[in-house]
């Protein structure tokens, strides 16, 4: 017992070294059962987050107001189902099969991103999720291409460089309407109204609050805290909204100083962490629509799972 203990010690003493010289850790490397179960929760979360957020959008493929607009829809659904396999395959390395992420899932006993939670009344919504939620993603996703972990820092790559076309195309809706009738820029500013403290709860609660930054924070998975994540996402994102013509709907909101660049610096108003936490809990407006439309579709899609693995077995024997 006690070589043991010293062995693990050793090893502990050079995982350690290795996330201090940036030193990327693989699959195959020692780690502890701690960081392991981290990146399990984190990286099974960001995954079904992907392929949960591909439903509010989907649901206005046949919708979309123009060829070229439906044409862009698609590709970014289309690369939401990509990243969701990278993510799904990044978490499989480290010893738990997909299978099981699902049956978590479906179970309730993982969770995914709660923005993706509320419902696409219109078309302006598509741009807010593009702009705003996809914006926010971005935020946070470009520092996670330096976790410290290989095969997710590894993934991040692609989807980041993805995840920009995403937020150009939300833009872009957006900043069409604001040059449109009245009725469109009210739709415009209605989207940015419903959408824009969901997806600063993005970030997730304070990191006073957050049980799992501290040693996300030491094991270098995480690069950045919660609050400031949140506070660049803000100074980026309100610039943007005052350009077009769209109000931010925080009355607390202020300009506290500049950057090094000479942009503004913001201070936001409260966020109803009591939402947050309700929604994550499974009481937001379309959290049982997402999750039986899910369960739905894998059920459905069991006899094509079923017809790949027969064709794989085939084709080994022969």
């Amino acid at each position: 017992m006690k070589k043991a203990a010293i062995d693990e010690a050793q090893l502990l003493k050079e995982f350690e070294e290795k996330i201090e010289a940036e030193v990327k850790i693989e699959p195959r490397d020692w780690m502890p059962d701690a960081y392991r179960e981290h990146l399990i929760r984190q990286i099974s979360q960001h995954a079904h987050s992907e392929v949960i957020g591909m439903q509010p959008e989907g649901n206005w493929i046949t919708r979309a107001p123009s060829l070229r607009a439906k044409k862009i829809l698609l590709a970014k659904i289309q690369d939401e189902g990509g990243h969701g396999l990278y993510l799904y395959s990044a978490a499989e390395t480290l010893g738990v099969s997909r299978d099981q992420f699902l049956q978590w899932l479906h179970e309730g006993k993982a969770k995914y991103s709660s923005v993706f939670n509320y419902p696409t009344l219109n078309w302006a919504d598509i741009g807010a999720i593009g702009w705003l939620v996809d914006g926010a993603a971005i935020t946070n996703q470009v520092s996670l291409q330096r976790t410290s972990y290989g095969p997710y820092s590894r993934a991040m790559i692609r989807i980041c460089k993805e995840e920009s076309f995403h937020q150009r195309q939300g833009y872009e809706i957006m900043w069409k309407m604001m040059e449109g009738t009245k009725d469109q820029q009210r739709m415009a500013q209605d989207a940015i109204d419903r959408w824009w403290w969901p997806a600063l709860m993005m970030f997730g609660p304070h990191d006073t609050d957050s049980p799992h930054t501290s040693n996300a924070m030491k094991w270098k998975i995480k690069r950045e805290s919660n609050d400031r994540l949140r506070e660049k996402f803000i100074n980026k994102t309100v610039p943007q909204a005052e350009l077009i013509g769209l109000k931010v709907p925080d009355d607390q909101l202020k300009v506290v100083g500049k950057d090094q660049m000479g942009e503004p610096m913001y201070a936001h108003g409260d966020i109803d962490w009591d939402e947050f936490w309700r929604v994550v809990k499974g009481d937001g407006p379309c959290n049982k629509q997402r999750l039986d439309h899910h369960i739905n579709a894998h059920e459905n899609g069991k006899w094509v799972r079923e017809c790949a693995y027969a064709y794989q077995i085939k084709t080994n024997n022969q």
